[in-house]
C-alpha cells in the first residue's frame, strides 16, 4: 500500500471543504463535486476526502443517523506551519476541545477542535522545537554501587598519569 484516503461523511461538502482549506491555509477553491471533494497538499497528496452523507450507496456513509460522526475516529494532521494553523483554527471555532499543549509522546505542540460535522480534529506541529545547545546529562551517582563512587575518580587519575610501567 502506498497511500490511504481517509473519507468522512459530511452534511455540506462545499462548506466543509472551505472549513478545512481555511484550517490548512490553502487557497479557497471549490470541491470537485457537490457530493465529494479532496483536500490536497501542495504536492497533490490527498489529505482528506469529504463525502456527502447518503450521496451513494456506501454502507458506512448512508446517514449520520446510522453512526455518530467521529466515534472511533481521530483526524490527526501534522503541519509545518503550526503557529499559523493555530491562528486560523481560533478564527474557525469558538472553543477548542484541547487547548495547545505539548504531547508527551511526540514532544510536539498540538491542539484539538471539532469540525462543522462534529469530527474531532487534532493539529500537531510536524516536529518538536529544536533545543538550544546540546543536551547534557550528568551521571546519576545513586545508580553506582557505593564502593565504586570514589574509585572512578581514582581510576581516572591513575590512567591519565604517565605510565610507570617498565619498558
Amino acid at each position: 500500500m502506498k497511500r490511504t484516503w481517509t473519507i468522512i461523511g459530511v452534511r455540506d461538502v462545499p462548506a466543509s471543504f472551505k472549513w478545512y482549506q481555511s484550517l490548512f491555509g490553502q487557497p479557497q477553491t471549490p470541491p470537485g463535486h457537490d457530493y465529494f471533494g479532496q483536500i490536497l497538499d501542495t504536492d497533490g497528496t490527498v489529505l482528506l476526502c469529504l463525502h456527502q452523507w447518503g450521496a451513494h450507496e456506501h454502507p458506512t456513509l448512508r446517514s449520520p443517523d446510522d453512526a455518530t460522526p467521529g466515534k472511533g475516529l481521530l483526524l490527526f494532521f501534522r503541519v509545518d506551519d503550526y503557529e499559523m494553523a493555530l491562528k486560523r483554527a481560533r478564527a474557525l471555532v469558538d472553543r477548542f476541545e484541547e487547548e495547545p499543549h505539548v504531547n508527551r509522546n511526540t514532544q510536539t505542540r498540538e491542539f484539538s477542535l471539532r469540525d462543522p460535522d462534529g469530527y474531532y480534529v487534532t493539529v500537531s506541529a510536524l516536529s518538536a522545537p529544536q533545543r538550544r545547545g546540546p543536551a547534557r546529562r550528568l551521571p546519576n551517582k545513586r545508580l553506582q554501587p557505593k564502593k565504586a563512587r570514589g574509585r572512578t575518580r581514582k581510576l581516572r587519575k591513575r590512567t591519565s598519569a604517565p605510565s610507570r610501567l617498565k619498558r
